[in-house]
């Protein structure tokens, strides 16, 4: 069993910057690839980024290329989004999600995840 703890999240202006993080504990593992997804209010769950369990690879939604930056560090159990010129098309609830059997485009793409965390609440305005 793996625990997700997401942070970060709040409220800029469009063009600003936010770091988000999630925490991982419990039964983790280096081999397990990660990913962010968001979900806006009467919209359906999209992936917004996905990393490899070495953090090598990584595979971005064409919404956020060049914008995002998906990282992570294995010693600490952590994974981070770094979201910059943030649009107000990004407000949303993020999650961090982990452990998924498939290559990065299609757990992004298909979000076969074994395990997410609660959300973190992103507002952008304009």
């Amino acid at each position: 069993q793996v625990q997700l703890v997401e942070s970060g999240g709040g409220s800029v202006q469009a063009g600003g910057s936010l770091r988000l993080s999630c925490a991982a504990s419990g039964s983790t593992s280096s081999s397990n690839r990660m990913g962010w997804f968001r979900q806006a209010p009467g919209k359906e769950r999209e992936g917004v980024a996905t990393i490899s369990s070495d953090g090598s690879y990584t595979y971005y939604a064409d919404s956020v290329q060049g914008r995002f930056t998906i990282s992570r560090d294995n010693s600490k159990a952590s994974l981070y989004l770094q979201m910059n010129n943030l649009k107000p098309e990004d407000t949303a609830m993020y999650y961090c999600a982990a452990a998924c059997d498939f290559g990065i485009i299609a757990c992004l793409e298909q979000g076969r995840f074994s395990y997410w965390g609660q959300g973190t609440q992103v507002t952008v305005s304009s």
